[in-house]
């Protein structure tokens, strides 16, 4: 399978060079020339199977320049109860006869990131030894809070790769940054960047757009590739578990073969919902997409009116990561929704860059609505959302699953759609205890990380995840804050380059 750019037809590449390259040339995006289909029977054979067997399923019909043998080892490597605490790896939980949850939170770091994070080192150094480079990949990374600590745990050390990640500041919650300030390793580095999340993004993108530092980088053996959701290696593992939870209520004949489903998800930079749109190219049966955001509402209101704009507030939330205002993959999805017209793809990212808006005609507009259903939660919500569904069902989310279940609450009172739902929980409530133990009982002057965690683990009967116990005892190595404009001299000194 060949793979293009969003933004010019002049490139081409193999499945292993768009992983390497992380961003096209062009500053565009790697998409895929096709979407393979899976048949209604396929998937029925897909539920007799476990996770790493769908996985296998799935990829080797997108990385067909690797043999069999390297995604299976791939595969095995990455998911394993060693790195998730469950062996069916992303399970899901049935709240009621028409809602359920799709835990992605199981992982090493608490966060759906885990899911692609764990399996793109070994899909990288693969591609890197396939093309031929014998460079070092220098991996940089921006994060709103979950993918930097999943990025770094999964590059931790490993042969042939640094990485760089940048983080807001102020922008996460106390278990995030405590995370990623004491990751070992000895091919890390971690710096908090003086503003927000799309800050730091911006300030990535830069970096690999610029020729000149890329060119110094090449001399001293090394080459940038992106471990964030633009690069493919990290979006196309995220399109296995949408398959894994249809097979999985297929297997408990929760739904019968072919029925379709809806899935809620609370998104900032639109990778995982993407990644929900290809599974329904694919031939997933999937009836409607809800986009669920936060105050942050730059894709509710796009979705419902069509102008992406920037230009507004930004707020910090109790749901960092999907406090973005620049969501990237959306790029990828107007791709296909307009039938591949690179031209106007261009012509609308470089107004955003330029102008901080761009707006689709009519006609993409109701392509957009026939798929996606958008809506948004804000703070006061979320905190209710969580403590309902605790009083009700005593079923605990982080925030960012309870603006998930908040929009979807929305989303049936308008429609009266009663299909069935698989809302994606993204991250363990642990790693917000302050936030949702404040929606469950209140205020509390206790602000103490490891003492909340206690008091979490007692009011919701559920174990304190081993990778977060084990912060208490750990050195902070990374209490770097910098500005953006000092992003290149902080990579160039923290990894020796």
């Amino acid at each position: 399978m060949e793979y293009q750019s969003t933004r010019s037809k002049d490139y081409s590449c193999t499945s292993a060079e768009a992983i390497k390259e992380g961003l096209a040339k062009d500053g565009g995006l790697f998409v895929p020339g096709f979407f393979p289909k899976i048949l209604p029977e396929e998937i029925e054979k897909m539920a007799e199977i476990g996770y790493n067997a769908r996985a296998f399923n799935i990829l080797r019909r997108f990385l067909t320049d690797f043999t069999d043998k390297e995604i299976s080892d791939s595969v095995n490597a990455a998911y394993n109860k060693t790195k998730f605490e469950t062996e069916s790896i992303t399970p899901v939980y049935k709240l009621n006869n028409q809602v359920y949850f799709l835990e992605l939170w199981h992982g090493l770091t608490c966060a759906f990131k885990d899911v692609a994070l764990q399996i793109l080192p070994h899909l990288l150094t693969r591609s890197i030894e396939k093309t031929g480079d014998g460079r070092t990949a220098v991996i940089l990374v921006a994060t709103s809070g979950d993918t930097g600590k999943a990025a770094l745990e999964g590059f931790r050390d490993v042969a042939g790769t640094k990485i760089a990640v940048f983080y807001p500041e102020s922008g996460v919650s106390g278990i995030q940054k405590l995370q990623m300030t004491t990751q070992e390793g000895e091919n890390v580095a971690v710096g908090g960047i003086l503003g927000n999340f799309d800050d730091a993004q911006t300030a990535v993108k830069q970096i690999f757009t610029d020729e000149e530092y890329k060119s110094e980088l090449d001399k001293k053996g090394y080459m940038l590739s992106s471990a964030n959701s633009i690069n493919w290696g990290r979006l196309v593992p995220q399109i296995v578990y949408y398959f894994s939870a249809y097979c999985d209520l297929l297997k408990s004949e929760e739904i019968k073969s072919g029925e379709q489903v809806n899935f809620v998800v609370p998104t900032g930079n639109f990778g995982d919902i993407l990644a929900g749109y290809y599974a329904k190219l694919m031939g997933l049966p999937i009836n409607k997409l809800i986009c669920a955001s936060n105050k942050n509402n730059v894709l509710t209101d796009f979705i419902n009116t069509g102008v992406y704009s920037r230009n507004r507030s930004f707020y910090r939330t109790s749901s960092p990561s999907m406090d973005i205002l620049v969501s990237s993959n959306l790029e990828r999805f107007l791709y296909d929704i307009t039938g591949k017209d690179r031209v106007r793809i261009k012509d609308w990212m470089e107004s955003l860059s330029s102008k901080g808006e761009y707006e689709v005609p009519d006609i993409t507009k109701q392509k957009i609505k026939e798929v996606l259903w958008g809506g948004f939660c804000n703070e006061e919500d979320t905190l209710f959302s969580i403590k309902d569904t605790f009083e009700a069902y005593g079923y605990i989310m982080d925030p960012h699953t309870a603006v998930g279940k908040n929009v979807y609450d929305q989303y049936l009172f308008e429609t009266g759609d009663d299909t069935k739902s698989i809302i994606l929980s993204t991250a363990s409530p642990f790693k917000f205890n302050k936030d949702v133990l404040e929606a469950i009982r209140g205020k509390s002057e206790n602000t103490d990380e490891f003492t909340l965690l206690e008091e979490l683990s007692h009011l919701a009967g559920m174990k304190i995840p081993n990778s977060l116990k084990a912060l208490k005892s750990k050195e902070i190595r990374f209490p770097d804050s910098i500005d953006k404009a000092e992003m290149k001299e902080f990579i160039n000194s923290k990894l020796k380059l």
